[in-house]
């Protein structure tokens, strides 16, 4: 056996012709890197509580909602300890929920409840407590009484806090389109022949269920007795709400009215692009000093006219107390509004002083500031205040007020709203009031506190 190696040995001469590597040249081979692998399951150790800063804006919702009096809700609640049935949500965690969604621009209960699951600032206000599309819907759209006056109490807190006067308030009136196509309009012929058709829809749904009761489910049956009852009902009311559209046409144009078969209550309007559609007139009015909301109302009118004195009236309502000076646009100039509003009151012993931009006489030559024979005294002292600059001036805080506050909900999404009828209509209003007012509340109380330090 020869002598051999284990490894076979390069000759002298392969040694000398292989290049020698360079100390810089770059390896070789596929490029290794730390890639991102995100489909693998991954236990993090984690609260909550931890998953959000502390300045986080629903921690703010949060604490301004545990400062309420909730009262009403919790003592609706059946379920007790040691008692039969399901405890429901805490009311706080659904205030709380639509205060931030509204703040979000989120404006469905079942987007609410998808992000109740997926994002991290809602599933901390849930706080492990599962929410449901429905409970969520019916609780947004079933306190319209209590809404309403947590806006007055909120408002009243600042006022005890001085940081609302409402020695200055601003109106404006937004059109929010209504959850009703143009087509559901119809004229009282069609509407009578809807309400036959839906009789004998009525009629024939109960003899179906008569003669086969094992047809469908239980379920089903609820569900197909709702519908129709339901279409009987609105049928019924747009019936109801025709003499009011009937009485705000023309004489020779009442014959075409019509009125919605889907909602009632709304009214085609002409929208700030000019263009017709169903909707409903929402009027804010906001004190000029602090932006805050002060009063909320929503009608069936497509004008503003005489909305002025309504607003005036439920500020007194509210607290107690009317405007000393009331900001409108020329839509609002009624000038028996004028009147009436300037008439001291036992909370307004100097009546209320509108700032309004007079209308343009139809006469060239006349000078629209100038009172006229048949005006009223305080109509003639508004035309001659408005041809002051002092007035001029005042007036300027009006679009920065009230169309701001207006802008600000139309930028959280209150352009159309999904439920129908008046009442729920002015629900939503209210929830865009509070959640507006809670920013507000914020930020008037941050300046406060930080006046001493700056001074």
């Amino acid at each position: 056996m020869t002598e051999r190696s284990l490894f076979q040995e390069p000759n002298d001469s392969s040694r000398d012709e292989e290049a020698p590597r360079k100390p810089d040249a770059p390896w070789a081979g596929r490029r290794r890197i730390r890639a991102a692998v995100r489909n693998q399951v991954q236990f993090q150790q984690c609260s909550l509580d931890e998953l959000i800063p502390d300045d986080h804006q629903a921690r703010a919702v949060w604490d301004y909602v545990c400062q309420m009096d909730l009262s009403e809700l919790l003592s609706r609640i059946q379920a007790v300890e040691g008692g039969p049935g399901q405890a429901p949500p805490d009311p706080r965690i659904m205030m709380s929920l639509w205060l931030y969604a509204t703040l979000r621009g989120v404006g469905s209960a079942r987007q609410l409840t998808d992000l109740c699951v997926k994002h991290t600032a809602f599933k901390w206000i849930c706080g492990g407590v599962s929410m449901n599309y429905h409970t969520l819907s019916d609780f947004r759209t079933a306190h319209e009484d209590l809404l309403d006056r947590l806006l007055t109490d909120s408002v009243a807190v600042l006022m005890h806090e001085e940081l609302v006067t409402l020695d200055r308030v601003a109106q404006d009136g937004m059109k929010v389109r209504a959850s009703a196509g143009a087509a559901s309009f119809r004229r009282r012929p069609t509407l009578e022949e809807c309400r036959l058709e839906a009789d004998e829809q009525v009629r024939r749904l109960r003899e179906e269920l008569k003669e086969n009761p094992g047809a469908s489910t239980m379920r089903q049956q609820a569900a197909r007795e709702r519908a129709v009852r339901e279409r009987v009902e609105r049928v019924r009311r747009a019936i109801e709400q025709l003499p009011n559209v009937e009485a705000a046409k023309k004489p020779k144009e009442r014959d075409k009215a019509r009125a919605s078969t889907s909602d009632p209550d709304a009214r085609v309007m002409k929208m700030g692009d000019g263009g017709f559609r169903p909707a409903y007139n929402v009027q804010f009015a906001t004190d000029t000093q602090s932006h805050v909301i002060t009063g909320v109302e929503v009608t069936t009118s497509g004008s503003d006219r005489g909305q002025l004195l309504p607003m005036v009236q439920q500020h007194e309502a509210r607290y107690n107390r009317r405007p000393q000076e009331m900001l409108v646009d020329g839509g609002f100039v009624k000038n028996e509004d004028i009147e009436q509003i300037a008439q001291p009151s036992p909370t307004a012993p100097q009546g209320t002083t509108v700032y309004a931009p007079v209308m343009q006489s139809k006469d060239s030559s006349r000078d629209p500031h100038t009172p006229r024979d048949d005006d009223a005294p305080a109509v003639a002292q508004w035309r001659q205040r408005m041809a002051t600059p002092e007035a001029k001036e005042i007036y300027t805080e009006r679009a920065a007020t009230a169309e701001c506050t207006n802008a600000q909900a139309r930028n959280r999404g209150f352009y159309r709203v999904t439920v129908r009828g008046t009442p729920k209509v002015r629900v939503m209003a209210l929830w865009y009031a509070l959640a507006h007012n809670l920013l507000r509340t914020l930020t008037l109380r941050a300046e406060r506190d930080l006046l001493p330090i700056i001074g």
